[in-house]
């Protein structure tokens, strides 16, 4: 019998696990959850700091690197490296056997304090693709203003790349759009679509923090609770149909492109009041991935439910965000809100990874 994670990609879309360490990769369980089905590893800076600061996996290679550079972002990027070859090779046979909306990638994010430096984005972008030298890497742009432009040059220059960081249909919307210029430019170069992908990652709980959050200083409104982060998911995949639908496209996809598929981001569950599995069941749609922390992936594993939700009630998607505003939630300033959180708290995340990994050598050295 199919294993739920298996039931999502019977249903076409496709399980990723939202963690990465070195001992998970070398110890075989991420093997093992591929056997189980999941078929992708996104990582960030948290990830990593948490990695990286406990135990002593690192201490051997950190030596080493610490014997030719001091910089504790180069030594950071030295053993991520390792760490990201490593899960791209596990999931190379699932890459290597994929199709137009193939799996297998392992993500790697640029420094999030050039998220809002276009030229250093793309610099930096480049540089990782080459660094980890793995055709299943995605490079994890955010998903900004000035970001837009980097993922249209990363593309045209055939980087694969993860958009992060998405809260908004607007945002959604230029990434896609964004994600077409770069691929229209390297075919025009003469490039091979078939080598770049990407997807958009659309950060799901986070909405319902905030929206649920200034519910409850307005007073009342108690049905809206919990309801905005999925209508406005739903939504988003409406307009991923739209925008990889039509001539243009066709056109594109006759070269080799794929779509930049949806991948719903933040899905475990912040508040203990709605189900542990909440943003995984009701976001069940073909041509789209969720990527999700373990303990999630356990709880669906034991005792997730599968069907086609993502379509489910479009319409009452689109009067939910009616409802908000009707209510006295400004959705863009919403979004906007945690758009810039979410930038300042993956930046303050590199930065403790940094001196985390300052620490350490300073550990390592009077040891």
């Amino acid at each position: 019998m199919a294993t739920p994670l298996q039931q999502l990609r019977e249903r076409g879309q496709s399980p990723w696990i939202d963690y990465l360490s070195r001992s998970f990769v070398r110890d075989g369980d991420l093997r093992g959850l591929v056997d189980e089905g999941i078929v992708g590893v996104t990582s960030n800076p948290t990830i990593f700091q948490g990695a990286i600061a406990q135990g002593d996996a690192y201490d051997e290679q950190l030596r080493e690197v610490l014997e030719r550079e001091r910089d504790p972002k180069q030594v950071f990027l030295a053993l991520a490296r390792d760490d990201i070859r490593g899960a791209c090779d596990t999931l190379r046979p699932v890459f290597d056997r994929g199709d137009s909306t193939r799996d297998g990638w392992v993500s790697l994010e640029v420094d999030p304090d050039l998220a809002y430096d276009t030229r250093g984005t793309v610099e930096e972008a480049r540089r990782l693709h080459g660094m980890v030298d793995r055709p299943n890497l995605f490079v994890k742009v955010p998903g900004t203003e000035p970001g837009l432009s980097a993922i249209e040059a990363s593309i045209a220059a055939g980087i694969p790349i993860n958009v992060t960081l998405l809260f908004s249909l607007e945002r959604h919307r230029e990434a896609a759009e964004a994600y077409v210029r770069g691929l229209g430019r390297l075919r025009e170069d003469g490039g091979d679509l078939r080598r770049v992908a990407s997807v958009a990652s659309f950060f799901v709980s986070r909405v319902d923090t905030e929206a649920d959050r200034r519910l409850e200083e307005i007073g009342g409104h108690d049905a809206l609770k919990g309801t905005l982060a999925i209508a406005n998911a739903r939504l988003a995949y409406q307009s991923y149909k739209q925008i990889f639908s039509g001539p243009e496209w066709e056109e594109l996809e006759r070269a080799g492109a794929s779509p930049q598929r949806c991948l719903w981001a933040s899905t475990s569950t912040k508040n203990p009041a709605y189900r542990d599995v909440l943003y995984v069941e009701e976001l069940i749609g073909p041509r789209t991935v969720n990527t999700m922390p373990r303990e999630t992936i356990e709880a669906f594993q034991d005792h997730g439910r599968v069907e086609p939700t993502l379509e489910r009630d479009v319409d009452g998607a689109r009067h939910t965000l009616e409802a908000f505003a009707d209510a006295g939630v400004d959705y863009d300033d919403v979004v906007a809100v945690l758009e810039r959180e979410g930038v300042e708290k993956f930046a303050a995340s590199f930065r403790e990874l940094f001196d985390g990994v300052a620490a350490k050598r300073e550990q390592l050295v009077a040891a």
